[in-house]
């Protein structure tokens, strides 16, 4: 009998997914690190989350300001390897590459044997930090179906944060997750405005009639995990995870336990 992917297994556990927030890769400005010292630091990350008793983590290049919706090899190169290594390590792991480098994560995951990635704009357009995105969703499942990554579970943001959603003012959080669902994506991520920062309650129960999985993309903490609890299938922690709460520091043991303990006593 074969294996279920992570994706069945979302429907039968909730799953607290940690960030990797991979070190400035080569070419881009902050970069400082030889590609070495960039592996070695991620695997100890996930690592210790491992040690601590996550399951599931996701590497993403967040230090790679400012992003570009350019994705060089360099970069898909790198992230293959990182996810390559940390999946020799017993754990689930999901990527995300920005900005809206979702084919590139998509290339990385069939290669790296990854589980899922993160996908920006997959259905309506809005405008980033980066500038204007186009939905993506036709394209990208054909691609997903091109190099034979159906195993592979697209989570898509809606409504995503760091962004002017303007154009699609008239269009409601419930219709956007109802969109993303008829365009097949296999989960929607939910956040509030900004890294960090938690969704409303009322974004939650909004999306509740759509059957479709549903993740918390930002601002989970031990002190308000329970309030969500019941609204999401799969909380993604980072910047929590982080001494003082900043996602650019290093992992906090204390915080990771903390959280953990919370989520042992949510889940008996």
């Amino acid at each position: 009998m074969n294996e279920k992917s992570y994706f069945q297994r979302l429907h039968c556990e909730k799953d607290i997914i940690g960030m990797v927030h991979v070190q400035a890769l080569p070419g881009t400005p902050r970069n400082h690190l030889a590609p070495n010292e960039i592996i070695e630091k991620a695997l100890r990350e996930a690592g210790l989350y491992k040690q601590f008793g996550l399951e599931t983590v996701m590497i993403e290049n967040m230090h790679d300001r400012p992003y570009t919706k350019v994705i060089r090899p360099e970069i898909t190169a790198m992230m293959t390897v990182i996810g390559y290594e940390i999946k020799k390590l017993g754990l689930n792991c999901g990527i995300q590459i920005l900005a809206g480098g979702n084919k590139e994560a998509l290339a990385v995951a069939k290669a790296a044997g990854l589980d899922f990635i993160r996908a920006e704009g997959y259905v309506f357009g809005h405008i980033g930090d980066e500038g204007y995105f186009d939905s993506c969703a036709g394209e990208l499942l054909r691609y997903r179906k091109e190099i034979g990554a159906e195993n592979v579970a697209v989570f898509t943001d809606i409504k995503k944060k760091h962004s002017s959603h303007a154009i699609t003012a008239d269009v409601t959080l419930e219709e956007t997750a109802k969109a993303a669902q008829f365009f097949i994506s296999d989960g929607v991520i939910i956040t509030g405005r900004a890294t960090g920062e938690e969704p409303t309650v009322e974004d939650m129960i909004a999306v509740q009639p759509v059957g479709i999985l549903k993740l918390i993309g930002s601002g989970i903490t031990a002190e308000n995990i329970e309030k969500y609890w019941n609204y999401a299938d799969a909380l993604i922690v980072g910047s929590y995870f982080k001494y003082g709460g900043i996602w650019a520091r290093e992992i906090d043991p204390h915080r990771v336990i903390t959280l953990m303990g919370k989520v042992s006593k949510l889940r008996q």
